[in-house]
């Protein structure tokens, strides 16, 4: 019996051995062939769509000078995409992490079909992770002849027992995602910024909606957002769809059917109704926008074979890093996902120490959707707070508390990835503080040096710490944690993880234990 069962485990850890190798020498150069046809951005013209003749004046008035409008508002942040695709006349590039086979998912591939009527070239890149079961959306997006679209990474069984044992054969070559976010019509306007596609992101979910933050651009900084959309799409790791899967065309023809009868839907109208009544979009139809026009703008991206270690001079981690050590006067940061390592806390407490303001927003155990996450970024906390940097959790909803797990889900309040140093230099985009978004994931974002912006970005960041949207944590005169509920009156100290369950709390503390903070 003891050597049947020494037989077995040590068939099982040679397989896993086996498994492990594979994962890294082998297993992604079975993927299917990059085998998409090159193509680059569409040349720019003066007046050839109606974006052209919008912007083309405007920028002619202030050479050299981008325009930059802060979207807080998730229903802002719909409008500027579904607006600038109906204004669209030459191209759609798309790049998404997550996009959502939701309403706001279903309205948007819908206004990219409709710019595919009228001759736009549409180009959709998404990660395969953050698309679930969408494949017959997908390829019937990829059927229009004006549309092309292709997966990151991908996976080459699309679905079953087969995908999941294909996951842990790739385990190292799947963990590398594209975590992209930009959206951006004839090489005129681009957004850039945290937010995926779906309702949650566009304050359009019944349950929840994040607070999150995008930047529009026009001007010069688009091309650079160009140029990194095509980096990534005509790269290894970029495979079109119709390589990868298959489906009738009565199927295809039914999924376009079913977009198109959404998308005039009463639940579609009454999103459509909010977004028309909104301040913003009624200011940009009257032409009364104030756009910030500065040139202290810069689009950044990690390289689409981050895995490799390649262009590591350009990581976006280290322009981050370089700009957050600089601090002179204030370093506030914003990250969902908050998990410092050991070097870049010690950084942040030695910026306390030279009399800088540092300040951290983050989501509250209860309020966050990846419990593992809290559960590293929680062993820094205490020595960050004795170093004299400020934390603030922001409080959770309800119906987030349920849709918590332990490795990801889409419960989080906060959403919003931004910094902001000496009330002046700013970054909004995709890069959380976190190991992943560090090292393994691909990251993209926008660096900004305008003090407009950064007075911006700097009310975004009061209105986060506001004591209705946040707990302010500390250390007690015992050097106990506690969470002061300022929203109270009078104030409540509290002493354990505000609105956390048992069980949550149990599973951050497991985690703590746990060597996964690389994969955080």
């Amino acid at each position: 019996m003891k050597k049947r069962v020494k037989k077995i485990v040590g068939w099982g850890l040679f397989t896993l051995v086996v498994m492990a190798v594979s994962s890294i020498f082998v297993a992604d150069h079975l993927l299917p062939p990059a085998s998409g046809r090159p193509s680059t951005a569409l040349p720019l013209a003066d007046d050839a769509t109606a974006l052209d003749r919008e912007l083309v004046p405007l920028l002619a008035e202030r050479p050299g000078r981008t325009g930059a409008i802060l979207l807080p508002d998730g229903i802002d942040a719909y409008a500027a995409r579904a607006i600038s695709a109906r204004q669209a006349g030459r191209s759609l590039d798309l790049q998404y992490y997550i996009w959502h086979d939701d309403l706001t998912g279903r309205m948007l591939a819908n206004e990219a079909w409709k710019a595919a009527e009228r001759g736009v070239r549409v180009r959709i890149l998404l990660d395969d992770i953050g698309i679930g079961d969408m494949d017959e959306t997908l390829l019937a997006m990829d059927s229009h002849e004006n549309i092309e679209l292709r997966v990151y990474n991908p996976f080459r069984n699309r679905a079953g027992l087969l995908r999941l044992l294909e996951m842990v054969q790739r385990a190292w070559g799947v963990n590398h995602r594209m975590h992209n976010k930009a959206w951006i019509a004839d090489g005129r306007v681009a957004v850039v910024g945290g937010r995926n596609i779906g309702v949650e992101y566009f304050s359009a979910a019944e349950e929840f909606n994040f607070h999150d933050l995008d930047i529009v651009l026009f001007g010069p900084a688009v091309a650079d957002t160009s140029a990194i959309f095509d980096d990534f799409w005509n790269s290894e790791a970029a495979i079109p769809i119709a390589a990868l899967n298959r489906k009738p065309p009565a199927t295809i023809r039914e999924v376009l059917a079913r977009i198109h009868d959404e998308s005039s839907s009463d639940e579609a109208r009454r999103f459509l109704d909010a977004m028309d009544v909104s301040p913003s979009v009624r200011r940009y139809f009257s032409r009364e926008l104030t756009p910030v026009w500065t040139e202290g703008v810069r689009v950044l991206s990690d390289p689409p074979i981050k895995v490799r270690g390649e262009g590591r001079e350009n990581w976006l981690v280290d322009h981050l890093l370089d700009e957050i050590t600089s601090a002179r006067t204030a370093a506030l940061l914003i990250s969902p996902y908050f998990v410092p390592g050991q070097q870049s806390a010690e950084d942040l407490v030695a910026l306390a120490g030279r009399g800088v303001h540092v300040s951290v927003v983050t989501n509250s155990l209860a309020a966050n959707d990846v419990v593992a996450v809290h559960g590293g970024y929680a062993r820094y906390r205490k020595a960050l707070l004795e170093g004299g940097v400020r934390l603030f959790e922001t409080r959770s909803q309800a119906e987030a508390q349920a849709a918590s797990s332990v490795f990801g889900s889409s419960g989080a309040s906060l959403h919003t990835k931004a910094v902001l140093i000496d009330g002046s230099r700013g970054f909004v985009g995709s890069f959380n503080l976190d190991p992943r978004s560090a090292n393994l994931n691909t990251e993209m974002g926008v660096l900004f040096d305008d003090p407009a912006l950064g007075a911006e970005l700097l009310a975004e960041y009061l209105h986060l710490v506001g004591p209705d949207m946040s707990y302010w944590v500390y250390l007690d005169a015992e050097g106990s944690l506690r969470w002061l509920d300022r929203a109270a009156s009078p104030p409540i100290a509290l002493s354990r993880e505000p609105d956390s369950t048992r069980r949550q709390r149990a599973t951050a503390q497991v985690v703590r234990w746990l060597p996964i903070e690389s994969q955080l």
